[in-house]
């Protein structure tokens, strides 16, 4: 397509794709985001860079892409480019009433393990038919303006956006253990994760009651593998643990670090027949599942601890 003047128009998916070298720093990391290769974000960036007089936006380093001053001009116009297409796309897709397509859903690991047991149509509350969910498990709440998901499921809700939020539920942990195993070993988070509240409450057990570290573990699938083997003690949900019999329950549920989940999906979005289906979903899943969620099935072993823990003075006594 041409402008009046005979010029090839600028294409918002060439500006889309400079925005993400941006903010991503290089051609893969910026085809990872957008879920292309990396020739092909390679050649509609020169694309993009020809539209304005074929000169370098970016300085090519051995480190990767670093913007330069005609490319950081650019920035401000390219995302308000962004920000009228996405809100477009989103009113576009509020617009349609059919139960078909892919609705993507931005979690965290816990809710991950929880919402993929459920995708089942044997399920007891299966997804909605017609729609195809996509878990994306990542550590970092999505972007829902940009549309990198079109709903998230998280721990901590955003403070800012123009976004609905409702409260799901909430995860509760403990602490398990495999049946018999001998030692006090402990599975836990890396270093690079002591700031998560569990990694945080088992450095203060340790601090308090002494112990050691068998195994660090950087996502909490991992974690449940390692405990489940014997390698050690360790905090895991409630839902996942209960159900695994060779696990047995060594504390009740801890209230400290239970972990409270939300819905959360761009008010635009929200008026689209497939993402309201899907938050139905997830709401029916939480509401279902609430007592197992809430550490309700728990191991029968765990009411002696339950019972021990419920003393003055004898927080952390079981875990001795």
């Amino acid at each position: 397509m041409a402008d009046v003047n005979g010029n090839a128009s600028l294409d918002w998916n060439d500006a889309r794709i400079f925005l993400a070298v941006v903010r991503h720093g290089s051609l893969r990391a910026a085809g990872r985001a957008l879920g292309l290769s990396q020739p092909t974000i390679g050649r509609r960036l020169a694309a993009f860079e020809a539209k304005f007089g074929g000169s370098a936006l970016f300085d090519r380093l051995p480190e990767g892409l670093r913007i330069n001053a005609a490319g950081a001009a650019l920035i401000e116009p390219a995302e308000q480019m962004e920000q009228a297409a996405l809100a477009l796309e989103r009113r576009r897709a509020a617009t349609s009433p059919g139960l078909s397509g892919t609705v993507r859903v931005s979690v965290g690991e816990w809710a991950s393990g929880f919402l993929a047991r459920h995708l089942s149509d044997g399920s007891p509350t299966p997804p909605p038919p017609g729609i195809t969910v996509e878990l994306v498990e990542s550590r970092e709440t999505a972007n829902l303006a940009r549309r990198e998901a079109d709903l998230a499921v998280r721990h901590h809700p955003p403070e800012c956006g123009d976004l609905y939020i409702a409260r799901l539920g909430v995860f509760a942990c403990a602490v398990y253990a495999r049946r018999g195993a001998a030692g006090e070993a402990w599975v836990t988070y890396t270093e690079e994760q002591a700031h998560y509240p569990t990694s945080r409450w088992v450095q203060q057990v340790l601090r308090e009651n002494g112990g050691r570290v068998a195994l660090r573990a950087s996502n909490m699938w991992m974690q449940f593998a390692a405990i489940r083997a014997g390698a050690g003690r360790g905090v895991l949900p409630c839902y996942a643990a209960d159900e695994a019999p060779e696990l047995e329950r060594l504390t009740p549920p801890v209230p400290e670090i239970a972990a409270e989940y939300w819905v959360i999906v761009h008010r635009d979005l929200r008026r689209a027949a497939c993402v309201r289906a899907v938050i139905d979903w997830v709401h029916a899943l939480f509401d279902s599942n609430r007592e197992a969620l809430a550490g309700g099935s728990a191991n029968r072993e765990a009411g002696a601890a339950a019972r021990l823990l419920a003393q003055p003075g004898a927080a952390n006594s079981a875990l001795r």
